[in-house]
């Protein structure tokens, strides 16, 4: 392929995956012409394509998303045709079948009854929460369970590329909703049209001309409308059906956006539909359906009301009466009729309300199906007195804060109730949940019996361990030295045959690990406590198999990763919840700011001085190696540019995902241990490293990063008595990614800057491999506080009245749950 058409498909493929937003190129397509036509001509591509090319782009920023849609389209299939060799730009051409044939037809109803073949057919796979398709009604059970190649013209091919949106069945049509809405219900008369406004106009052909442009290899179709208060012109590309189809006299209602040619306002490549139709394209709230290649808009509006108008109706609600009336909420059939098709923004809304709420409904019974079955389960009792805690707590080398002393209040009431605890203890780096965790394990093995942690990585596990040997073997009633051992990867053969065998006979009350725990052949004599560090880390079958250890252990979760209160109601809602939001006395906020690019000696300048201090530094970059798409500095590359150019007299370290468990360990030891001055990383050290000598962490690439994730990169500096800084460096001074950076210089509560993230980026950063299913909502965001508490109060008022849904009227909602939850694992095993 041409290097000049390799970059012009680029551009274009960018371009389609964008939107046509015209920003696949800083300040536009047009501003590239001029050197992509010189590399043009030295290719050597002909001259009228390079013209042709120019001339189209050049007023491309004037277009709307669909005209420049047709533009691209146009100039790929004319480069196709004079350049060998060049595949399609992101989305194959529409197929013929796609092209905008409604208008001379009206759409089909969808009737009962599938085809026969399809009746033999065997069920469809039980649907994930990213397709949940409406529970069938009474009256066809097996309707909406049949092939889309029921719909008239779809055939085995159409249903091929349905499938790769997720579209199998008629309900899966159902539950494909639009990703947004293009509001032309509002009629405008012609002489009051503006540029730039998208309308709606009905009005009576004039003329309708098609001529050929660039010898015959394009078209252009110019239709004059006007509907009494004047006169307007409309044009389309590459369109020479609709030249035939608008005869003088038709009336017709068009939509787009109105553009300016020559002093003189026009619509180009509008939507449009004879006066008589009904409108679905025009005239109305428009839904815009997420596509794949070799499927139209206007295809997918055709099908999707074929199958809404019908079958929407049908759909049996599986919300109870009860429900409906005291959530406030519209019934089901309406609020898929009107999420596809709305009448007005309000039932949009109401709409949109409902289904939102039915998501955040569901996912609260499940969860409150899983915390009772995980309450009726039954486990050891590990009582203390007050007297004999106080005394291990006197031992400490400083006082539990407040918060410390209500989240040990909380696992010492668990531990005693005779139910397995399952508690998610949060708080900030170095907060001090590590001590509750060890006040935990002494009251477990004080009755005789043992207790597991299990840490994401080995580094971690060792601090683990010399803090739990500090705390718990020094005093009357504690451990002895020998009691607590550490298994990790590294750990010796011989040793770890050792702590196996002392596992299983008892001897050892407490083992600190990593993974090794539940991959090695381990098996415990009374395992009575699983903790598991850093929760998110690990997965659900990882903690079930740590759990499996004992019989229903007592388990205790924690995450130096704030929780947001709507994931805490929500994801996490089966776990009782312990919150740390204090930080021990004498804790220093870290220093934070936001750099710009050019400021970057400054922050050289302040290494110099830490490391000339006996200090030591944290520098953090996105990448491991640089690559030809991206542009962002790397771990790598930088590390040896900074080792001979900015500080050749100190000792850098490397630390990156791609190095092997081993080389991983060394690097981290030898950091810990002062051999290095500077660790130069990926977000690998994001958990694990407690160096108290570390004062500056510097960020590159900061922009690339969450506010969750960088304020655990801040965590790991600041953990001695000196003054820390944290200094943040984006890729370029762009104001609104510095606007979200500059939270971090403005605060150091974990918990504000995690309902920031939330707010920004989802909660992807927040789930981890709890849960799947949860980040792919489709209506409902786990952001909005209101709906999540409105829903959990519904689902916890009919759980309580029928906690396993025997009740007739929950049936239906029954097979909801089981839909809902089908590509879902939770927490019980």
């Amino acid at each position: 392929m041409k290097r000049s058409i390799e970059k012009l498909q680029n551009f274009f493929k960018l371009e389609a995956k964008r939107g046509y937003d015209n920003k696949a190129v800083m300040g536009g397509l047009a501003r590239m012409l001029d050197s992509w036509m010189a590399e043009a001509r030295a290719d050597p591509l002909p001259e009228n394509l390079i013209q042709s090319v120019a001339d189209r782009l050049q007023s491309y920023d004037s277009l709307s998303p669909n005209s420049r849609k047709e533009v691209l389209y146009g100039l790929w299939r004319r480069i196709q045709r004079e350049v060998d060799g060049q595949g399609p730009i992101g989305e194959d051409e529409p197929p013929e079948e796609s092209r905008p044939a409604m208008e001379t037809r009206k759409p089909e109803p969808v009737g009962p009854t599938p085809r026969p073949e399809v009746e033999s057919r065997p069920q469809e796979q039980e649907p994930t929460p990213t397709s949940r398709p409406a529970p069938a009604t009474e009256e066809s059970p097996a309707a909406l369970n049949a092939d889309v190649t029921v719909l008239p013209r779809v055939g085995s091919r159409s249903a091929k590329i349905l499938g790769r949106l997720g579209i199998k069945t008629l309900g899966d049509m159902l539950y494909h909703f639009p990703r947004r809405y293009d509001d032309y219900s509002q009629l405008k008369p012609i002489n009051r049209l503006q540029h730039g406004e998208e309308i709606t106009v009905i009005g009576t052909v004039r003329s309708a001309h098609r001529r050929t442009l660039h010898k015959g290899r394009a078209s252009l179709t110019e239709v004059v409308i006007s509907d009494g208060s004047g006169a307007l012109r409309v044009t389309w590309f590459n369109q020479p059906w609709i030249a035939q189809r608008l005869r003088a006299g038709t009336q017709i209602v068009l939509s787009g956006k109105v553009d300016q040619y020559l002093g003189r306002l026009t619509i180009n490549n509008p939507v449009w539909e004879p006066l008589e139709q009904e409108h679905l394209h025009t005239n109305r709230i428009v839904p815009v359906y997420p596509l794949t290649a070799k499927i139209t808009q206007l295809w997918m509006r055709n099908s999707m009301h074929k199958v809404v108008s019908y079958w929407a109706a049908k759909v049996h609600d599986p919300l109870p009466k009860s429900v409906l009336e005291s959530a406030d909420v519209i019934d089901l059939p309406t609020a898929l009729q009107q999420v596809h098709f709305p009448d007005t923004q309000e039932q949009l809304k109401a709409a949109r309300h409902r289904l939102a709420f039915d998501e955040i409904f569901l996912l609260q019974l499940g969860v409150f199906q899983q915390k009772r079955a995980w309450q009726e389960r039954s486990a050891s009792r590990f009582e203390v007195g007050t007297e004999w805690l106080n005394a291990q707590l006197i031992r400490l080398p400083f006082t539990l804060t407040d918060a410390q002393q209500r989240s040990l209040s909380d696992v010492r009431r668990d531990l005693a109730s005779g139910h397995p605890m399952n508690r998610l203890l949060q708080g900030d780096v170095g907060s001090g949940k590590t001590v509750v965790a060890a006040m935990a394990i002494a009251i477990v093995t004080h009755s005789g019996t043992q207790a597991a942690m299990m840490a994401p990585t080995s580094i971690l596990a060792e601090q683990h361990y010399r803090n739990l040997v500090r705390m718990l073997t020094d005093g009357k009633n504690t451990l002895m030295p020998g009691e607590i051992r550490l298994l990790v990867g590294a750990t010796p053969e011989a040793e770890k045959s050792e702590i196996r065998k002392k596992l299983a006979s008892g001897a050892i009350k407490v083992v600190i690990g990593t993974h090794a725990l539940i991959e090695e052949p381990v098996e415990f004599a009374d395992l009575g406590l699983a903790i598991i560090d850093e929760q998110h880390r690990f997965g659900v079958r990882q903690r079930a198999a740590l759990r499996s250890k004992g019989d229903n252990p007592h388990l205790l979760v924690t995450t130096a990763t704030p929780i947001p209160r709507s994931l805490a109601l929500t994801v996490y809602g089966d776990l009782d919840l312990s919150v740390i939001d204090e930080m021990p006395p004498g804790r220093q906020a870290v220093e934070t700011h936001v750099l710009f690019p050019t400021e970057r000696e400054r922050a050289y300048k302040l290494i110099h001085h830490q490391v000339e201090a006996g200090r030591q530094v944290f520098i953090i970059y996105p990448l491991v190696e640089e690559s030809e798409k991206s542009e962002e500095k790397a771990a790598v590359e930088e590390q040896t540019r900074l080792q001979k150019t900015i500080f050749p007299t100190y000792k850098l370290g490397l630390l990156h995902g791609r190095l092997k468990p081993s080389e991983k360990e060394t690097v981290m030891t030898r950091f810990r241990d002062g051999e290095y001055d500077i660790l130069v990383s990926t977000s690998v050290v994001e958990v694990g490293l407690d160096i108290p000598n570390a004062t500056v962490m510097l960020i590159e690439g900061a922009h690339r990063f969450g506010l969750a994730q960088l304020h655990q990169f801040r965590g790991r500096v600041g953990r001695g008595a000196e003054k820390a800084y944290c200094l943040l460096i984006p890729k370029n001074a762009d104001a609104v990614e510095n606007e979200r950076l500059q939270a971090m210089a403005e605060t150091n509560d974990g918990f504000v800057l995690a309902e920031r993230d939330l707010e920004q980026r989802g909660a992807g950063d927040f789930l981890g491999t709890r849960q799947s299913g949860y980040s792919e909502l489709r209506m409902a965001s786990l952001t909005d506080v209101k709906l999540i508490e409105k829903a959990r109060r519904q689902a916890q008022a009919l759980f309580e009245r029928d906690p396993d849904l025997t009740q007739p009227e929950h049936q239906q909602l029954v097979d909801s749950m089981k839909r809902f939850w089908s590509d879902g694992e939770g927490d019980i095993s």
